[in-house]
């Protein structure tokens, strides 16, 4: 059985022209066996043509010894078989010979023509012969039976060795083609499997970076409002204190709606389930109010048994735009939210990521320009949606200024989620020294 590639390179283990020792052991066996035979039909030979034994037993065993060459040069192999036909010798090489030949990877007509030829040799060598052995009187048979042993002769020397070559030779290529096909199909298999193991770690970076998103604009614009409240909170707490005990409660319900929220995200982790949408952020509690925000410090009551709480929905959207406008005004923020063209219903993915450019944009009012006059603007249109929020040039750091940290990664983030979604992100800094951010989403997108 012969190999290709790599790994005919590394079948080959036996001398010379041979791919096996065993080859070449059943080669030289076959080349001696064809030497002895060769060899002692020379004596005979030598007799007919009238020459010395010894050249007649030399020539015999020199051409039966071509036979050791069947793998290397089938073709010349048949033809030195050919050749000492007519002197009665090479039986065992023309019929080995044949069936290397027709098992090999050689053209059919090639075979074809060797094989006819071996034929018509026999056939021409066997009907001579015995019309002569009729003659001298060493065969008394009728002279009609010459030309059936003659054929029969010739076809049982050519036919069963050529025969069973092809066979041989074309269950050999079906195998060596199956192998070929079956180590493609590892291969592909292979590169199937690496594909995925490249697609599983894409997939995991992406979830990676999918999270550390979602609890930036989870995290960030709660925490920054509770900052921004709790200076106030520090400045006030003397000179106010009914405005101390409202920012108080502010910076208590924003604390564990954040809490709330990453409790969430980290159940999600765990079970990887979809997050249910945190509870909506509690309005600013007006000044009148103040005398119930002490009751918010106090433990809340567990819902009776058997109570079921509402089902929410999967993220935060547009209908909760005015809340989050509303608690950055109540951080102080002057803000001014203005909506064009007819208000509809969006894929949640666009309404979750349009909210979540509004809020990271607040947010980074918050930290980089604090007590600037902010405009939020959200247009509705044909086949999209637009938001900007532009900032103007923040006012001069006094006593009480905040400085929030900052992680560079909020603008990064907006635009990762805009794009994800089809829709165009810029932002940049403005004539006036301010800061806007615009965002377009296709309507379409997340359906």
């Amino acid at each position: 059985m012969t190999t290709t590639g790599e790994s005919d390179t590394a079948a080959r283990t036996g001398p010379w022209w041979w791919e096996r020792r065993r080859s070449a052991v059943l080669d030289v066996g076959l080349g001696l066996a064809s030497a002895a035979e060769c060899g002692v039909e020379g004596v005979q030979f030598a007799d007919d043509a009238g020459i010395p034994v010894a050249v007649g037993v030399g020539f015999g065993v020199l051409a039966g010894s071509a036979l050791v060459l069947r793998r290397r040069w089938p073709i010349a192999v048949v033809l030195i078989s050919v050749a000492i036909t007519p002197a009665r010798m090479g039986i065992l090489m023309a019929i080995v010979g044949l069936y290397t030949l027709a098992a090999s990877e050689l053209p059919r007509r090639i075979i074809g023509a060797l094989a006819g030829m071996s034929l018509a040799g026999t056939l021409i060598v066997t009907f001579v012969r015995t019309n002569q052995d009729m003659a001298n009187g060493d065969l008394t048979i009728g002279e009609g039976f010459i030309p059936f042993i003659a054929i029969s002769t010739s076809l049982g020397v050519t036919a069963p060795p050529v025969l069973l070559g092809l066979y041989v030779g074309a269950r050999r290529r079906l195998m060596e083609s199956l192998r070929e096909r079956a180590d493609s199909l590892e291969r592909e298999l292979q590169l199937l499997a690496e594909r995925a193991e490249e697609r599983a770690e894409w997939a995991r970076g992406e979830e990676r970076t999918r999270i550390a998103r979602d609890m930036h604009d989870v995290v960030a614009h709660r925490v920054s409002l509770m900052v921004v409240h709790a200076a106030a909170l520090q400045a006030v707490a003397r000179k106010d204190p009914e405005k101390a005990v409202k920012n108080a409660a502010l910076v208590g319900d924003m604390g564990r709606q954040a809490l709330t929220e990453l409790r969430q995200m980290l159940g999600v982790l765990r079970a990887g389930d979809t997050p249910p949408k945190p509870a909506p952020a509690p309005a600013p509690v007006p000044l009148a109010a103040v005398g119930e925000a002490a009751d918010r410090a106090a433990p809340r009551a567990e819902p009776a048994a058997g109570s079921t709480a509402p089902d929410l929905p999967e993220g935060p959207c547009l209908a909760e735009l005015d809340e989050l406008v509303d608690q950055s005004r109540a951080a102080g923020m002057a803000v001014d939210l203005s909506v064009e063209g007819d208000t509809r219903g969006y894929a949640a993915d666009v309404e979750e990521t349009a909210y979540r450019v509004v809020q990271e944009a607040l947010t980074n009012v918050h930290k980089h320009a604090a007590g600037a006059k902010t405009y939020v603007r959200l247009a509705h249109r044909a086949a999209e949606i637009a938001m900007q929020v532009e900032n103007g040039p923040p006012p001069e750091a006094g006593p009480a200024e905040v400085l929030l940290p900052s992680g560079g990664n909020g603008l990064v983030g907006m635009k990762e989620r805009v794009t994800a979604l089809g829709g165009v992100f810029v932002s940049g800094p403005t004539d006036a020294g301010g800061f806007k951010v615009s965002a377009v989403l296709p309507a379409s997108a997340g359906q």
